[in-house]
């Protein structure tokens, strides 16, 4: 073992799985999420039921903010006297400008940190965090840990089935005859972060039933032609969904380790409820 003590870092659009959330080492910066004037913080004064009851009321002016900088500071200020490293791991800098601001935030105080592009968000956090966790178990040196996560963010997979195209249009992620087109339609839009951490549609879907099968489709065929393992099924206020899709990819691939999680408050702001996702890491 080494004697290398790290601090992990993350903001909270990754997915807080129940090792990291009861981590000692791992500490989550808030991102904001706005109402018109109201501001609120990710996960602390607003729950994801109330989002969605918002949202379901017609709420507008719905957006997201990163962290300050000087939230970063302050917590690299503290960190520095209780670690000897610390790893930070954000969300795609082509999504949201958090990695800039933790980047800064290290700059302001003065405190050497590995500020990670994790070009993914949500469980893709989430994993990079934990295999870095296992590497420090391991004993493997910290520059070499960091160097690591780095390559295995480009092996990052991700099928995301929108469950409410209004969300994506307020956002502005659609125009207004796309989404018309769409809801008219009742096409389900399967989008993706590609390897260079921005969003892109894939394909177009015709029914929630063929949409379900692309994603059981995706998941099945990186299984057993490439040797996937743990895939995340992430989900926005759908358990039932996401239950149902780890019955059915279990009948196919039952080796497979498949973990269920709901996306963050400040993630559902955009993708809307009922969106559900499959994520893994190619081997």
């Amino acid at each position: 073992m080494t004697s290398q003590k790290i601090a992990w870092v993350v903001d909270s659009s990754a997915y807080i799985s129940n090792l990291l959330r009861n981590h000692p080492d791992v500490y989550v910066v808030p991102i904001n999420i706005h109402f018109g004037t109201e501001q609120f913080v990710d996960g602390v004064d607003l729950t994801s039921e109330q989002l969605y009851e918002r949202i379901r009321n017609g709420a507008d002016s719905i957006k997201t903010s990163q962290p300050s900088a000087g939230e970063f500071a302050q917590l690299y200020t503290k960190l520095s006297t209780e670690y000897s490293s610390i790893i930070a791991i954000h969300v795609s800098q082509s999504l949201s400008g958090t990695l800039s601001s933790s980047v800064a935030g290290a700059q302001i105080a003065q405190v050497e940190v590995d500020c990670i592009d994790s070009l993914s968000l949500s469980a893709g956090i989430t994993g990079l965090v934990e295999k870095g966790m296992k590497l420090d178990e391991d004993g493997i040196p910290y520059k070499e840990i960091v160097a690591y996560l780095k390559t295995e963010a480009n092996k990052f997979k991700n099928y995301i089935l929108i469950g409410n195209l209004t969300q994506l249009y307020k956002g502005g992620r659609l125009s207004s005859a796309q989404f018309y087109l769409g809801t008219l339609l009742k096409i389900k839009p399967v989008i993706q972060i590609n390897n260079k951490g921005e969003l892109q549609e894939l394909d177009k879907v015709r029914s929630h039933k063929k949409a379900i099968q692309y994603l059981i489709n995706k998941v099945v065929d990186s299984a057993n032609n490439e040797g996937s393992k743990t895939i995340y099924i992430m989900h926005a206020n759908a358990l039932q969904q996401a239950n149902d899709l780890k019955e059915a990819l279990l009948l196919h691939c039952p080796q497979l380790d498949i973990v269920i999680g709901e996306i963050s408050t400040s993630l559902a702001v955009h993708a809307g409820e009922d969106t559900i996702a499959v994520l893994w890491y190619a081997p």
